[in-house]
């Protein structure tokens, strides 16, 4: 695993969240990633965000993933949602501090985070890619991801096509309404990509080196 020095995030509603960012000796660009639901275990710890963070960190990226408020040693309280937004923005500005302005930057979620990564996404046009792993289909409305058909390619959605959280038939019917984006399904995988790390990082990878290495 690439250094991550531990730092403190502080968002716009005073919460302080936990987070650790690798810097490389010249980083070509960056990523926040987000960490499935706190409620359920997640925290920036879960294998596959630290999977995201290695593959993005070995192109020379700098990563940045940070516990959600309430969890680990982030202050505050779950929030369903609804408040998540605003961490997930700390740690876009503070992505914006290390890696420059001149440099692009990008989302990456998982499960839980896929989908606050999507709403805050639709209010940042500047962003270079949005990766949502595993978003949770099954509880979303289709509609809230339709902001996201400006990205084109730039978006990624992967999931595994034994996910019954991000059911193969509903995915396909998202990659309807989203005809550009690149649409990635790994056979075999669950919801929790077990024995399906490798695969899931290539397609991290591939989307990282397309979008952030100009």
């Amino acid at each position: 695993m690439v250094p991550e020095p531990a730092e403190t995030l502080t968002t716009q509603d005073g919460v302080a969240l936990e987070a650790r960012v690798h810097m490389p000796l010249s980083p070509r660009g960056g990523v926040v990633i987000c960490h499935p639901h706190p409620l359920y275990g997640g925290d920036m710890d879960n294998p596959v965000v630290v999977r995201m963070a290695e593959v993005c960190g070995a192109l020379d990226l700098t990563t940045l993933r940070f516990n959600f408020r309430g969890v680990g040693r982030s202050s505050g309280v779950h929030g369903d949602g609804l408040t998540e937004p605003l961490d997930v923005e700390a740690g876009l500005a503070r992505l914006a501090a290390v890696v420059g302005t001149d440099r692009p930057v990008a989302l990456a979620g998982y499960s839980f985070g896929a989908a606050v990564v999507a709403d805050v996404a639709a209010r940042h046009v500047e962003l270079a890619g949005v990766a949502l792993v595993a978003p949770p289909l099954a509880r979303m409305e289709p509609g809230r991801f339709a902001p996201l058909e400006r990205l084109g390619s730039r978006l990624l959605v992967v999931a595994g096509t034994d996910d019954e959280i991000c059911p193969a038939d509903t995915l396909g019917r998202l990659a309807d309404t989203l005809p550009r984006a690149t649409v990635h399904l790994i056979e075999g995988a669950n919801h929790f990509f077990f024995g399906k790390l490798y695969p899931l990082g290539e397609a991290v990878s591939a989307w990282a080196r397309r979008c952030l290495l100009r």
